[in-house]
């Protein structure tokens, strides 16, 4: 069973069907025992950090979610699922995050140069379809993407990595940013699969049936 958890905000529903479009078994879950007994957790996401990490925490899922993931439970991060799983975020102050992987989510902060090299108007948040750069081709979650393939983004903040081993792919808006990062049984997109058509189905397929 892959447990998708709901910590009051996010499109949970719109992850949930398209789970369920893969004819695998999945339920919203808020407490600890049942991310205990999940299978796989996806962990989706749009809305503030600070809200989002505080009912988390909370809620008393953060120990049970990294208990799971220490053991190798496959575990899915979407965009602010994605930001939660590092180190701190600086999204209206600075907050702790979960700090399984090292890095820091930043605002998008473009130089005069950046903008007028972009020719078009670079806004925040960017929203729509944008492109990858996969980093990790023979990893199974990108089984089956082809390169230069375009996926929907919504966001305002972006990570911040030196740990280039863990990014799977680039995006550029104005800059390069890390757009997915993978380690071990965790993967993670900024982009939303969900909302992704053809592509982020399969990418969710290849998480629900490959890993």
């Amino acid at each position: 069973m892959i447990g998708i958890i709901d910590y009051g905000m996010g499109n949970l529903s719109s992850v949930q069907k398209s789970v369920e479009r893969q004819n695998a078994e999945c339920r919203l879950i808020t407490k600890p025992e049942e991310v205990l007994a999940s299978d796989k957790l996806i962990l989706p996401g749009v809305g503030a950090f600070e809200n989002a990490i505080t009912f988390l925490r909370r809620s008393n899922l953060v120990e049970a979610m990294l208990e799971k993931i220490k053991s190798g439970t496959p575990f899915l991060g979407i965009c602010l699922g994605m930001q939660m799983l590092f180190e701190r975020s600086f999204e209206n102050g600075e907050f702790e995050g979960l700090g399984l992987l090292k890095g820091e989510v930043v605002r998008f902060n473009f130089t005069k140069e950046q903008i007028a090299m972009a020719g078009e108007k670079l806004s925040i948040p960017h929203i729509g379809w944008n492109q990858i750069t996969v980093e990790q081709p023979d990893h199974p979650f990108w089984k089956g993407i082809i390169p230069g393939t375009f996926f929907y983004f919504v966001h305002s903040y972006h990570l911040v990595s030196e740990a280039k081993a863990d990014i799977a792919s680039r995006t550029f808006y104005g800059y390069e940013f890390c757009s997915a990062i993978t380690r071990e049984n965790i993967v993670a997109t900024q982009f939303h699969p969900e909302k992704s058509q053809g592509a982020g189905l399969k990418l969710l397929e290849n998480f629900i049936h490959r890993m």
